[in-house]
């Protein structure tokens, strides 16, 4: 039988083979252990929520978290670039306002992703408004509980924590939208700043929200003539939305991606950073929260249907939130490839307010990925940081007139 070679007597590979072959080596390694941690720890993977936050209002639902700047001189950015943490402070605070339907994660979704890390290192003062993790007791709540009671109850915390009555106010979405009800129903002139992201205004425009809205718009009315059934009328239970279906409808819109990405990370799964990347989203987009049914009346109602939004005033309850009435500098932006809320839609928001300081910007990405994306720095984030920079300088103290009066005799 034939001796085998000692190790010692093999050829040596040349050195770039070799080191392609260590390398191939490494990866199949790290491929081996992502996959170990994605089927049986998937919890290792996700990123989500990693940035220290201090509460500093805990209600029933809402909460609100405080932000504060980075401890390191510097915070990565997605494209490798190294952005400097300011630690002197602007004088106005930031007030993040997610939309319903997500976890508050979605503001801190990554550590180099995270939109309220990044704010707090540009040097603003960041609060965070969570609205909770909702169940069907809470069906009931409509917009007047999110944009006037909770938001109130909100800001008022803020304003308390922070010692600055001036605001500025920073949504995506559903919570561009109950900033811009808020300050309508108020008439807050202390809401010095608003910046909208991907908000759905005008329901007579493009993309999925306004095909739905144009869809429900003509059996509305047939109904409201030749009947007497009326929404409002429905129990909310019944029309709450549950969490899976929101994600399923995020997913549908783009269903060639989400199969695909399935495909992406099987061929990168040596990857450790695109695993965890691919790990963290797809459990956002599967903790969906649930709905409330109030809220999905209100807007089918007043939004979809009476497109009250576009015409400037909604009627929450009893009262008129008039978006004419807004005094705040407004930062208006839209994905360019937004499938659900198109341009066209978010941009009405500059026709309706009517401060002369007002912007509007298209910007990289899809409905999330105009937020959230690894694009979302350079074109939105940094941009609006720019914007309310320059907007949020301390207010220069009146002059105190002194009184011409002559003192008051004393007595002999």
């Amino acid at each position: 039988m034939a001796e085998l070679p000692h190790l010692g007597d093999l050829p040596e590979l040349p050195d770039a083979p070799r080191r392609g072959l260590l390398q191939l080596n490494g990866k199949v390694l790290d491929g081996v252990v992502n996959t170990v941690d994605w089927l049986f720890r998937r919890d290792r993977l996700i990123q989500s929520g990693k940035t220290w936050f201090k509460l500093i209002h805990d209600g029933d639902l809402m909460s609100v978290r405080l932000y504060g700047p980075p401890d390191e001189p510097t915070i990565a950015l997605p494209d490798g670039r190294e952005l400097p943490v300011l630690r002197t402070q602007h004088a106005v605070p930031l007030v993040l306002v997610p939309p319903l339907g997500v976890t508050a994660d979605t503001f801190d979704l990554m550590p180099h992703r995270s939109l309220a890390r990044h704010m707090a290192a540009r040097g603003f003062r960041v609060y965070l408004i969570d609205w909770g993790r909702p169940t069907p007791q809470h069906a009931a709540l409509g917009l007047a509980d999110y944009a006037d009671h909770m938001m109130g109850e909100a800001l008022a915390a803020i304003r308390e924590d922070s010692g600055s009555r001036d605001l500025s106010l920073l949504g995506w979405c559903m919570g561009g939208l109950l900033s811009l009800m808020h300050a309508g129903l108020t008439q807050d002139r202390h809401i010095r700043n608003l910046v909208t992201v991907a908000s759905p205004i005008d329901l007579r425009g493009g993309g999925v929200v306004a095909g739905i809205a144009g869809a429900l718009d003509a059996p509305a009315r047939f109904i409201r003539r030749y009947s007497d059934f009326r929404l409002a009328a429905v129990d909310p239970l019944k029309l709450t939305i549950p969490g899976w279906l929101l994600a399923l409808g995020f997913k549908m819109t783009n269903p060639v991606a989400s199969i695909t990405t399935y495909w992406d990370l099987m061929t990168r799964l040596w990857d450790r950073e695109f695993v965890e990347a691919h790990s963290t989203t797809s459990n956002y987009l599967n903790k969906m929260l649930i709905y409330p049914g109030g809220v999905v009346r209100d807007m089918v109602v007043k939004v979809a249907i009476d497109n009250e939004l576009a015409k400037g005033r909604i009627r929450i309850d009893d009262r008129i939130a008039d978006l004419s009435a807004i005094t705040a500098s407004a930062l208006v932006f839209a994905g360019r490839k937004d499938t659900i809320v198109a341009p066209s839609i978010a941009r009405r928001i500059i026709d309706i307010l009517p401060t002369a300081d007002k912007a509007y910007r298209l910007a990289a990405g899809g409905h999330m990925g105009v937020i959230l994306g690894s694009q979302a720095p350079v074109e939105v984030w940094e941009p609006a940081a720019a914007w309310l920079a320059a907007r949020s300088q301390a207010r220069k103290a009146k002059a105190v007139r002194k009184s011409r009066a002559k003192p008051a005799a004393t007595a002999p």
